[in-house]
């Protein structure tokens, strides 16, 4: 017996052994990852990096002040437009989940969230750009917003599902109307799931460069005009690292570690709100 309990333990601490090893070799890739890019970015990053536009070729110094805003803008905008029709959209298929139009519908967020990007770029290329005659700020947020939509559709619907029948039955059985059931009652107790939806949909698409290459296209110069061409981080990087000048390169490293910490901020956030809704479920 005895002997047959050392044999369980020592099979016990192998496995866990290995799980941590395979922990490990995981996350070993993301820590190489992060930390060259940190050593290779963050020494680029000051207060005139971030103020400045980019110098011209043979010049040295310049900033990507352009990208920061118009990568600002452009996922504003996208937010602007997914958010709004992602909520309601997910409002409807949590309230009729047996209908015909929910199942369908439902299909094609899951087809849509497969999609690659570069194909939503293409299509909202000759869906936008070619129609206005030019690259811009409002096809680029079209093309993202497309993106995002699954992410907040889906997000809406599971966080709604999750709540008790009972909230929404108290609030009917008191004579509210069904509107404000939806709006005072159901959405506010759903409101951190929601989010974290939202925030990760945006980390979604702020790294995403072939929708831009199609619609956007980038500007080198500092644009607030959203009928315009507009640079954005991702392109700039995309440019600039592809580029055969050493200034550009260093630009393109300041910028994906501003990126890379952008998206570590909001995934860290969400993972905290998502965190704090369980906790009151």
């Amino acid at each position: 017996m005895d002997t047959r309990i050392k044999l369980r333990n020592t099979k016990s601490i192998l496995f866990k052994s290995l799980i941590v090893f395979l922990a490990f070799v995981i996350t070993l890739p993301l820590i190489i990852v992060l930390l060259y890019i940190i050593k290779q970015g963050v020494t680029h990053v000051n207060w005139h990096f971030l103020t400045h536009v980019p110098k011209p070729v043979g010049e040295t110094g310049g900033g990507i002040a352009n990208a920061l805003l118009g990568s600002l803008i452009i996922v504003g905008l996208a937010s602007v437009v997914a958010i709004p029709i992602g909520i309601l959209s997910g409002i409807y298929l949590s309230e009729n989940p047996k209908t015909r139009l929910t199942y369908y519908s439902g299909l094609c967020v899951d087809v849509l969230q497969g999609v690659p990007s570069i194909v939503v770029g293409i299509v909202v290329y000759f869906w936008v750009v070619k129609p206005l005659g030019t690259f811009s700020a409002i096809s680029g947020s079209i093309a993202l917003a497309i993106m995002m939509l699954p992410i907040v559709i889906r997000s809406t619907e599971q966080t709604l599902r999750l709540l008790p029948d009972s909230l929404k039955e108290a609030a009917l059985s008191l004579g509210v109307p069904y509107h404000r059931v939806i709006l005072k009652v159901i959405v506010p107790c759903g409101f951190a799931g929601i989010l974290s939806g939202i925030m990760l949909s945006i980390a979604r698409i702020v790294g995403e460069t072939a929708p831009l290459l199609f619609t956007a296209f980038g500007n080198p110069y500092l644009s607030a005009s959203i009928t315009k061409p507009m640079e954005s981080l991702p392109h700039l990087i995309f440019t600039y690292a592809t580029s055969p000048y050493d200034d550009w390169h260093d630009l393109a490293w300041g910028a994906s570690f501003l990126l890379l910490f952008f998206v570590l901020l909001i995934n860290i956030l969400t993972k905290q709100i998502t965190k704090k809704w369980k906790v009151q479920l």
